[in-house]
């Protein structure tokens, strides 16, 4: 099997030009630093593109399939109009995420409705949009959004989310009968769930179940032993309660290449074994096979962006650490100070130098564990030096903050030797434009 570009550390138009600076999508990386200011995200249109057709090509032997972009690992009117355009559903999370890929233009038949805990105002704003599918996370929301829809007279086609028992971490993973977790309905729970909603919701129709293993999977057997759970669990409720259910949602998690010693699938090696699961599940039971809706966020997006961000302050620590701090940090980027997440960077204003040093890149908030990259060997550095992280496209802007009231960075994409922006840099009227002095402070 081929590579895809989840595979890639770097976006696939990454190169060094004619000016010896780095150049993503045709755009001088250092000129963009000058023309939009850093910290800076940046999006390569072509890579992002290539991910998903690599996703259609992969499943395209499987007719029954409907490929959802997971929204909540970079969710903005641009990027979601990108992935419509190349035939993608949208798996949503939030209000916001809904009314985003409502207002711009998605076919609301496309898009599935997931979480823990949706407000009465979030599925009304579902039901009332047309929504295609909400995934049903618990017996709270069942009797909700049957109230919900039977107070508007209609019917929500629903997916059942279930804890199967199999936990992913990143190299290896755990099957257990039961697994803690906050979403979906243990499987002991699942026949409970039927029957309230066989008996009672009539305002609900079952069309499959959900199940997600986890983030950043390395390991294919996951995605096997996956689809062998759901496919005998779906043949169970034929066989106990006559209810046909037709669909699989299999959540996605599929990982990407953060640093060198990174080594995810393909998207040819997970479509290969669920295709091929499926079909010889289907075959040893006798049964149709299912509609497969699958959930990548940040194999989508992670590897088309990247994040600039300008040299300033430096601290040699006594017989310790070289700090090189930049001007942003934990609040555009807070999954080295969450995850101890490992990224890749080099100084896109001299990538070909090799005078190196082995520095931690610091941000400027006043946390400590304010720290974007420990120990990394780079060229020596300088005030104004630019420097590149790599694979940022995911859960960057999606989770930034305005911590120690700064602004949130603007967003780029770049194709073709043009630049866009996409989202504008926070200004600081908009850090105060939701403060309110109450008239009795300013009487006193």
């Amino acid at each position: 099997m081929g590579k895809s570009a989840n595979q890639y550390l770097k976006p696939l138009t990454t190169e060094i030009n004619a000016n010896g600076n780095l150049s993503v999508g045709g755009c001088d990386l250092v000129d963009l630093a000058k023309t939009y200011k850093t910290p800076l995200y940046i999006i390569d249109e072509f890579t992002l593109r290539e991910v998903c057709k690599n996703y259609k090509d992969a499943f395209s032997k499987y007719e029954k399939i409907n490929l959802m972009y997971a929204s909540k690992a970079l969710c903005t009117s641009a990027i979601t109009t990108i992935i419509a355009g190349e035939g993608f559903g949208f798996d949503v999370v939030s209000g916001g995420e809904l009314f985003t890929v409502y207002n711009s233009g998605v076919d609301m038949k496309r898009v599935l409705f997931n979480g823990n805990n949706k407000t009465y105002e979030e599925l009304e704003m579902a039901i009332n949009y047309g929504i295609g599918r909400i995934s049903v996370d618990n017996f709270s929301e069942l009797k909700l959004l049957n109230d919900i829809a039977k107070q508007k007279n209609k019917v929500a086609d629903i997916l059942l989310r279930i804890t199967p028992g199999i936990e992913c971490h990143t190299h290896e993973y755990i099957q257990t009968g039961h697994l803690d977790s906050k979403f979906g309905f243990d499987m002991s729970q699942i026949d409970e769930a039927l029957i309230l909603i066989k008996n009672k919701y009539k305002n609900l129709n079952l069309k499959g179940l959900h199940a997600h293993t986890g983030s950043q999977i390395f390991e294919l057997k996951v995605y096997q032993d996956e689809v062998e759970i759901l496919i005998k669990e779906i043949l169970r409720i034929k066989a106990k309660y006559d209810i046909d259910i037709s669909e699989i949602n299999l959540g996605g998690g599929l990982g990407v290449k953060y640093t060198d010693s990174d080594n995810p699938p393909s998207v040819f090696d997970v479509s290969e074994i669920i295709i091929n699961t499926i079909k010889n599940m289907c075959e040893k039971y006798n049964v149709d096979y299912p509609k497969i809706y699958l959930e990548p966020g940040r194999s989508i997006i992670s590897t088309s962006g990247v994040t600039l961000y300008t040299v300033g302050s430096q601290k040699q620590v006594p017989n310790g650490k070289k700090y090189v701090a930049v001007d942003g940090g934990m609040a555009d980027n807070p999954r080295p100070s969450l995850y101890q997440a490992e990224y890749v960077a080099q100084v896109a204003n001299k990538p070909n130098e090799r005078n190196y040093e082995k520095v931690t890149i610091a941000g400027r908030y006043c946390e400590s564990g304010d720290i974007l990259i420990k120990d990394i060997d780079l060229p020596k550095l300088e005030e104004g030096d630019v420097i590149c992280v790599y694979n940022t496209g995911s859960y960057n802007y999606s989770m930034a903050s305005n911590y120690n009231r700064t602004q949130k960075s603007a967003m780029v994409l770049v194709n073709s030797g043009l630049s866009d922006i996409i989202v504008n840099r926070e200004t600081l009227d908009d850090l105060i434009r939701y403060d309110v002095i109450p008239s009795r402070l300013k009487e006193c």
